[in-house]
This record gives C-alpha cells, sequence and structure tokens, in this order.
C-alpha cells in the first residue's frame, strides 16, 4: 500500500522531508495559498492543494500520515479550526501525525537547559498561541500524534551570508543570550525517523548539539567569507521591529537527547560552524 503524507502548510521543512520521502515512493500532498508555490511543489513531485479553498475530503480520505506546519494565527490552529473534526472522524486511519511547533513554548530560561520535560512556560504570543495547538491537536483521541518542538531554522536560502557581504548583517550583544537552531536537513531527518519509529504521545526537540550567542554565528560567517566582523551593537539601545526584539526575550539552551536515544537521529550538522560551512561550500560549487 502506498504511504501518503498529507502536508498542512507545506513549506521549508515539508519540503525537505518530501527530498526524503519521494525517493522511497511515497505520495505526498501539501496545501498552499499560492498559485505560483503550487506550481513549485509540482514541479518538485508534490500535489499541490490551494487552501483554504479547495475540497480536503479526498486528500483525508488517502492520507496515511499527516504533517502539519501551519502556525496558529489568532483565531487558533487554522486546520483545526476548518477541518477538526474530520481528522477527529479519521483518527484511527493515520499511521502518524506530526505537528511543528517551536521551542518558544518554553519560554525564558536564563539561558539555562531545557528538555521536553520541562513545564511549557512561553513569555511570548506566539509561544502562548504554540502551547494552546499542541493542547488542542493532543486532546483528539486515538490520533497518532508526535510534536517536534524546532529551534531557529537554516539552510540553503536561510542563511546569514546574503546580510554579511551585503554588509547589512547586525550583532546584536545581549548579555548572557543564547539560542539553539537546526539546519533544515536534520528537522527533516528528525521527521523521517520518528515516520519510521511511531511512538504517539511524544514530543521531540529538534536542535544541533551547541546552543551559542547569535552574535557568534554572525561573526562566523563573516569569518568564513572573509570580511570585516559586522560592529557590534548593544541590544538595549539597537533599534529593533517589536518581531525581532521579541526573540530576545527568551534565552534558554535546548537539550536534543530525545532525538538522538530515541530516534536514533545522527546530526548531519551538529554545530552551526558545520552546517554555515556546509551552506557556503553549495552557494560556491553553483
Amino acid at each position: 500500500m502506498t504511504k501518503t503524507l498529507l502536508s498542512f502548510g507545506h513549506g521549508y521543512s515539508a519540503r525537505a522531508l518530501t527530498r526524503i520521502l519521494l525517493p522511497q515512493d511515497w505520495r505526498v500532498i501539501g496545501t498552499t495559498r499560492s498559485e505560483d508555490r503550487a506550481v513549485t511543489l509540482m514541479n518538485e513531485g508534490t500535489e499541490p492543494r490551494i487552501w483554504p479553498g479547495a475540497n480536503m475530503e479526498p486528500a483525508l480520505n488517502a492520507a496515511t500520515h499527516l504533517l502539519i506546519s501551519a502556525a496558529p494565527d489568532e483565531n487558533g490552529d487554522p486546520v483545526l479550526g476548518a477541518l477538526g473534526d474530520e481528522i477527529a472522524k479519521r483518527a484511527g486511519q493515520f499511521e502518524w501525525v506530526g505537528y511543528l511547533s517551536t521551542t518558544g513554548v518554553y519560554g525564558d530560561h536564563a539561558g539555562d537547559w531545557v528538555t521536553e520535560e520541562t513545564p511549557l512556560t512561553p513569555a511570548t504570543k506566539r509561544g502562548i498561541a504554540r502551547v494552546n495547538a499542541e493542547t488542542a491537536w493532543a486532546a483528539i483521541p486515538n490520533l497518532p500524534l508526535h510534536i517536534f518542538r524546532l529551534a531557529g531554522i537554516y539552510g540553503p536560502g536561510r542563511g546569514p551570508f546574503a546580510k554579511v557581504r551585503a554588509g547589512t548583517a547586525r550583532r546584536i550583544i545581549k548579555q548572557g543570550q543564547v539560542f539553539s537552531r537546526t539546519h533544515v536537513a536534520d528537522i527533516a531527518r528528525v521527521l523521517a525517523a520518528s515516520i519510521a519509529k511511531p511512538n504517539p504521545g511524544a514530543a521531540y526537540n529538534v536542535c544541533d548539539n551547541d546552543p551559542a550567542p547569535p552574535q557568534d554565528v554572525i561573526g562566523y560567517a563573516a569569518e568564513l567569507l572573509g570580511l570585516a566582523l559586522p560592529p557590534a551593537e548593544d541590544f538595549e539601545v539597537a533599534e529593533m521591529t517589536p518581531m525581532a526584539r521579541s526573540f530576545y526575550a527568551e534565552s534558554k539552551k535546548v537539550s536534543n537527547d530525545r532525538i538522538k536515544d530515541e530516534l536514533g537521529v545522527d546530526l548531519l550538522y551538529p554545530d552551526y560552524k558545520a552546517g554555515l560551512r556546509a551552506l557556503l561550500a553549495a552557494e560556491l560549487s553553483v
């Protein structure tokens, strides 16, 4: 029987997973709001659905696996809001359901470590919305739900090199600030490993081994490019958008032991230095 992944909000991370699944003869159906993006998805081997808008019943009937990447909005989780009852009716049909959340659900821990057992105490509206969405998905009886709490995502097309080259990169300094991050290829590997070894009810932190201050990442990117170190700016007086400033409201180091111990994931990019070197090598090889 063909495995069919129905992916809501088929974006950056879901497309990376698709590159693993398609060679294994999976069928992948992905939703997007954009007709232009739908063409891109089709060219990548995904069957696109413009949603909201498309009738999702045939795709839901075909799905053996669900992946939810769509972010909650002011009305809550958009997938549950529109299709929650239909998904609940089919809960026993699915072999695996994955929800992509964020490490923002843990809130601020003043640079200390968090694990999947750490209480969820979000400090931002986005984090609160994610906790509410996690809770709503987990409340569906018999749904084989797996929650993935993603750290800051980078990868092809999402690295610091363009800003460093353009001279617009900034090293914002906030004492004691550390972030965890993850390469998109490792997100895909974690999801694939979970699909191969389902454990309904599990939550997984998805990040690399090396939480680091954000200014160190920018500095290393400049070093790799052989360019001058971008100037340091004090967080307290730096001009930043509210969205950018909100990221600095939380400082924590995120443990990834569970993805390694339970799923056996061997990270391709165990730290940001390995990830940035690979990104730059790929850019230069084009």
